[in-house]
């Protein structure tokens, strides 16, 4: 039989696959290869691969596009929107790539050895073959952090590295993975706990062995890294910011408008707080209604408490929503609420489904050591990390895997995309009468605020822009981390620990952080153009279905695809 002729959604599968064979991590996420007890390679040459696998990629696009217009042949809307993304995801990953940036990706989040870590939460556990994974996976660990060490020393040599505020806060993270900061056990130690007695003196063995190799990588950065990067400042300028943004969101950025923007929706949101604030506490400011709050309003005690709430909190949103707003049925509606491991950045996160669903999707709580949780600023997040939020479109894109690629499902989702529907779905809770209570109508608005402030500060602190005349917060001064913090604490209610974390994570991830509030701007334009063109016919149900089948999108293109639904 001939051979089929390539499409888009077959070069973005063909992709994924090569990319699963070639990182472990990769694999463990998507649920392939079980029994594969790799770790990636960090070295170099590890990064150096997965850029010609994307530079082999796109060749095999251009001469499938070259075909197609040279036969005449039209491609369905899936085709057109899986060749735009991988083209648009693949030359911004290059671009990273080619300007060195991976030999100074070191930062308190989302950097190669946090992956190592979240990977084995994502690893099977229910037999002994999958412990012997596990096992496999640990004791190749030393092999993966000296591959990280080899590229970060790279990075030294070719003076790319990142600032001392990023090391110290790996320093301190590491710390807490491998027991050092209490002088207990290790996560690792915890981790291989749960196996079957007949099995633990290997795991055990094993986890030693990892542990010990985080111990040694932690004192390289203390001893060696630290001292190299030492003067390296934390802002990163104007190019790397925008190499750095147009990765995270999908489109090029207009600093200069999204500053301006975000300053409109501060002053907006502020005067709503306020009002909100007087409902809870009449006559007190936003602050000292917040502080009221964190000291005598309604909080759990105790981790598993809380997990268990905050699992109640996504079950009983799937039940009000589902056939109501969404139709959440089958592997949709298993969503699991956990705590996150010791070590984390203080934000809570989530984790997709594997693709055939055998596992589910998982939210995360970092602690940060805190054993009292005040409950209204998490409503409104659990929202956002899980449904209508993360979970809801994650789980859908997954679902949809026989009409879309894996890649625009996985390795390609835009950050910015996903970011934007999350916090466009705290929004739609709020219209829709979730957030009536006083105090978790001001725990939303503060998450609103706090998104807000990231998009004022990532830029503002890197760009190290002017704070404009009117702000009321250190007019014409130029912004600096210091700067950054205080403004924090004056406008958001977190806690010193994750205000902390917060400021770090914007440090060391130029650009990422701004994608909630510019993809929630995304999806309400989106959403407002479509109603304006169907009037009366416009079905917000309706909409939001066909809107979560389309898989992921840059922001260059989300808006105009939202609003031609």
């Amino acid at each position: 039989m001939p051979e089929k002729p390539s499409t888009p959604r077959r070069i973005a599968d063909d992709h994924v696959d090569r990319v699963a064979a070639l990182d472990p991590l990769t694999s463990t996420r998507l649920g392939l290869h079980p029994g594969d007890d790799r770790q990636p390679d960090l070295s170099p040459d590890g990064f150096e691969a997965h850029a010609e696998l994307a530079r082999r990629t796109l060749c095999a696009l251009d001469t499938a596009e070259r075909d197609a217009e040279k036969d005449g042949v039209v491609w369905e809307d899936a085709d057109r929107n899986c060749a735009r993304l991988l083209r648009e995801r693949l030359t911004a990953e290059l671009a990273v790539h080619e300007a060195g940036d991976h030999f100074r990706e070191l930062r308190n989040v989302g950097s190669p050895v946090h992956r190592l870590l979240s990977s084995l939460t994502l690893m099977p556990t229910d037999t002994d073959e999958n412990w012997a994974t596990v096992g496999g996976r640990l004791r190749n660990l030393p092999g993966a952090l000296d591959g990280y060490r080899a590229t970060l020393a790279e990075g030294i040599a070719r003076g790319l590295v990142c600032a001392p505020r990023q090391a110290r806060a790996v320093i301190g993270q590491l710390a807490a993975w491998t027991g050092q900061d209490t002088g207990g056990a290790s996560w690792f130690a915890a981790f291989v706990a749960d196996a079957p007695d007949r099995l633990r003196p290997d795991l055990d063995a094993a986890a030693d062995r990892a542990a010990a190799a985080v111990t040694g990588f932690r004192s390289w950065l203390a001893a060696t890294y630290l001292p190299a990067v030492d003067g390296t400042p934390d802002a990163v300028g104007r190019e790397r910011y925008l190499r750095s943004a147009r990765w995270a969101n999908g489109a090029a950025l207009d600093p200069a408008e999204a500053y301006a923007w975000a300053w409109e929706e501060f002053h907006r949101t502020v005067a709503e707080m306020h009002a909100e604030a007087g409902r809870i506490l009449p006559g007190a400011g936003v602050r000292e209604t917040m502080d009221h709050l964190n000291r005598h309003g309604h909080a759990i005690t105790g981790e598993e408490n809380i997990r268990a709430w905050l699992q109640d909190i996504m079950d009983e949103a799937i039940d009000a929503l589902d056939g109501t707003h969404f139709d959440i049925s089958g592997p949709l509606r298993r969503v699991e609420s956990r705590i996150a491991p010791p070590g984390s950045s203080g934000a809570p996160y989530y984790t997709g489904p594997s693709l055939d669903f055998g596992r589910p999707g998982r939210t995360y709580l970092p602690t940060l050591g805190q054993q009292t949780f005040p409950t209204w600023e998490i409503v409104s997040t659990w929202y956002h990390e899980g449904v209508p939020g993360h979970h809801l479109q994650t789980a859908r894109w997954t679902a949809a895997v026989d009409r879309l690629s894996r890649y625009q499902i996985t390795l390609g989702a835009v950050s910015a995309d996903k970011e934007g529907w999350a916090l466009y779905a705290e929004r739609l809770m709020d219209e829709w009468g979730f957030l009536t209570d006083p105090a978790r109508r001001l725990g939303y608005l503060d998450k609103q605020m706090l998104r807000i402030i990231r998009v004022i500060v990532d830029l503002g602190m890197h760009l190290e822009l002017a704070i404009p005349a009117g702000s009321g917060f250190h007019p014409g001064e130029r912004w600096t981390p210091d700067l950054a913090t205080a403004f924090m604490a004056t406008h958001h209610g977190c806690e010193t620990a994750r205000r902390n974390s917060e400021i770090d994570r914007y440090l060391g991830w130029p650009g990422q952080a701004i994608g909630y509030k510019l993809g929630e701007r995304a999806w309400l334009q989106g959403r407002e153009a479509s109603r304006r063109r169907l009037g009366a016919g416009f079905d917000l149900r309706a909409w939001h279905g066909n809107a979560l089948a389309q898989g992921s999108l840059g922001l260059a293109d989300l808006a105009d695809n939202l609003a031609s639904l």
